[in-house]
């Protein structure tokens, strides 16, 4: 099935629960240009670190990961020096995908943008990238007991090229004539995408990456500033289920796309309620350690991290943070467990009165 092949048939009804969210995403695009003229300085730290998430989170979704953190900031920030495995190597790639998907002019749209993403991909390793598929190739899941399950059939390598490539200029059509949502069509997009599977391997960090920079030509910009990638990591297992199911009978034409579709805008729609909670936050207006206290006391969970408390207040020094901890310790409002990095703190309930 190629999915914009008949959209009205596939995507002209859509469910209202979709459509609620679909409305919260305008709203919140809606204040993008609010923000970026009132907090320029909110704006630039939350994309700093919007970007180290998507891409730790995005290769960890792969299984790439590179335990210490203070040398995964340095891959990112390119002070790392010689690196040092293959883990390394391939942090470094989607570094170099995703920044040149931001930081450059990477129009137009076609089968060469896919290309030279999957070559930055593997730049930094010894396997050579930005070649098509040469083999047919399955997508399974393996269970701890050895058992291979097969979760879909990509399309055949002898007709990836024109799958691709049909893919990529019907989408284009489809959002220049503006019948439909942009960001339905968006997802359609990274859903055919994945089904083609043009790429031995790498599929999903080329089309995660690409799903930012597809956000953003349709005028949503929010993933500058929160990380789709970290969510999508933090919900990993409704990611892969919800793909697995509006895959189904895709080559036959009966694949309902709306448990993918509406997963992916419900992540879209998170995304700007957390980057208006945190904008709301940042104009309060409050001093930085009331902002700590009332987030530890109210909206924290129960056990959380200092990393936690960073994470949902950015510009708030860690300095900042652990002083106002302590003085919940003291007040008995909070118990620490643990020492060094690793310590959690436990809120401690009011005594009922």
């Amino acid at each position: 099935m190629r999915s914009f092949a008949d959209l009205d048939r596939l995507i002209g009804q859509v469910p209202a629960s979709v459509v609620i969210r679909l409305r919260d995403i305008d709203t919140g695009r809606g204040s993008e240009g609010l923000y970026r003229h009132q907090l320029p300085a909110l704006l630039t730290e939350l994309a700093g670190r919007a970007r180290v998430q998507s891409i730790t989170a995005s290769s960890a979704i792969e299984g790439v990961v590179v335990p210490d953190i203070r040398r995964a900031q340095q891959i990112i920030d390119g002070s790392a020096g010689k690196l040092r495995d293959r883990s390394e190597q391939e942090l470094a790639g989607y570094r170099k995908a995703l920044d040149y998907l931001f930081q450059e002019h990477w129009r137009p749209l076609n089968i060469g943008l896919i290309l030279h993403l999957h070559r930055l991909l593997w730049s930094e390793t010894t396997l050579k990238g930005g070649d098509l598929k040469i083999d047919d190739n399955i997508v399974v899941d393996r269970s701890p007991d050895s058992t291979v399950t097969v979760r879909f059939v990509p399309v055949p390598a002898a007709k990836t090229e024109s799958y691709l490539v049909d893919l990529l200029d019907r989408y284009e059509a489809a959002q220049q004539a503006g019948a439909h949502h942009p960001i339905l069509l968006v997802g359609l997009a990274v859903l055919d995408l994945l089904v083609i599977h043009p790429f031995a391997d790498g599929n999903g960090r080329v089309a995660r990456a690409l799903t930012n920079a597809l956000l953003l030509d349709a005028g949503y910009e929010v993933c500058r500033w929160v990380s789709l990638e970290q969510s999508i990591a933090d919900t990993a297992d409704e990611y892969y289920e919800t793909l697995l199911r509006s895959t189904h009978d895709w080559h036959q034409d009966e694949a309902d796309p709306w448990p993918w579709l509406g997963y992916f805008v419900g992540i879209l729609a998170s995304a700007y309620e957390t980057f208006a909670r945190k904008a709301a936050a940042d104009r309060s207006g409050t001093t930085k350690q009331e902002r700590v206290r009332t987030y530890v006391l109210r909206h924290a969970a129960p056990v959380f991290q200092l990393s936690e408390v960073r994470a949902a207040l950015p510009g708030v020094s860690d300095q900042t943070i652990r002083l106002v901890l302590d003085q919940l310790k003291n007040e008995q409002r909070l118990m620490p467990e643990g020492t060094g990095r690793a310590a959690r703190w436990r809120r401690i309930p009011l005594p009922r009165v």
